[in-house]
């Protein structure tokens, strides 16, 4: 009865709060035409549908969410460095038994027996990839973050830049 509190303290240690975070909502004909056309590039007949600029610290977000021609949904991390626009992640959800084995196994050890509520697999740029998990009734932001790399999971005490 009382183990999600703890266990929500003691992930909380674990992966201190984020930074601040101004969140400024788009629609998609509010993109910087650059930033739309790499989106497209990367992605050939996404549909987009929605967006939003993020500052973050001294760093520029745009998150651009849409449905690729299948229809499965994907949000693209886009970084603004002067006029250039740099994809640094592309996210999606998924389902605990859709993770890696090494990946499942550490967030059984890191959540204990309660399973993340939400899963976000961040693919970066270099191809590493960065397991969000959000706990039960914490969908601001992850519990706990997990590096995936070279077939080897690990958590991490910091969260993750992007």
């Amino acid at each position: 009865m009382f183990a999600l509190p703890v266990l929500a303290a003691l992930l909380q240690i674990a992966l201190p709060q984020g930074p601040n975070t101004i969140i400024t909502p788009l629609s998609p004909a509010e993109l910087p035409p650059a930033l739309t056309a790499q989106v497209m590039k990367a992605s050939p007949g996404l549909t987009i549908t929605g967006a939003e600029r993020k500052q973050r610290e001294d760093r520029v977000y745009f998150d651009v969410a849409g449905q690729r021609p299948g229809g499965a949904e994907i949000e693209f991390d886009v970084q603004q460095i002067d006029d250039r626009f740099d994809i640094v992640e592309i996210q999606r959800d998924l389902a605990f038994d859709e993770m890696p084995g090494p990946v499942r196994a550490l967030t059984a050890t890191a959540l204990g027996q309660v399973r993340p509520e939400r899963i976000i697999e961040s693919v970066q740029k270099d191809g590493i990839a960065i397991f969000e998990l959000f706990a039960p009734g914490q969908p601001a932001e992850p519990s706990a973050e997990i590096r995936f790399a070279g077939g080897e999971a690990k958590l991490l005490t910091e969260r993750w830049p992007h």
